[in-house]
């Protein structure tokens, strides 16, 4: 689940682009409800995230868990970013940006996705 899908030419790019927007409770909501709502990521990534959602019976390799905290320390956001544009070689994950949100809603859904990952407070 930690291997990299960005292509080894782009990853230093990619690995450069910072999200715009801060992680703070209002855009960590927004991106809730793009990922629950317009943006249909739960539908594949499950509702909480676990990558269990209905679209992700059958698919090899399963959709990625974003409750794990190893694969949020192993990714950056614009490895992330990169795959929501042009998405995931030899995976279900198609391009999503352009076609059923757009950049900033991308970066919003990061921001949920993310909060994800960081387990309980004190853990």
């Amino acid at each position: 689940p930690l291997q990299p899908r960005v292509p080894k030419d782009q990853i230093e790019a990619a690995k450069a682009v910072k999200n715009p927007f801060p992680a703070t409770t209002e855009n960590i909501a927004k991106g809730d409800g793009l990922f629950h709502g317009k943006g249909t990521c739960f539908v594949c990534h499950g509702v909480t995230g676990l990558g269990d959602g209905p679209a992700a019976v059958g698919l090899d390799p399963s959709p990625r868990n974003f409750v794990n905290p190893e694969f949020h320390r192993a990714r950056t956001d614009g490895e992330l970013l990169w795959v929501m544009k042009n998405g995931s070689a030899g995976t279900a994950m198609v391009p999503v940006i352009g076609s059923v949100i757009d950049e900033d809603e991308a970066w919003l859904i990061l921001l949920y996705e993310r909060s994800l990952g960081q387990g309980p407070p004190g853990s």
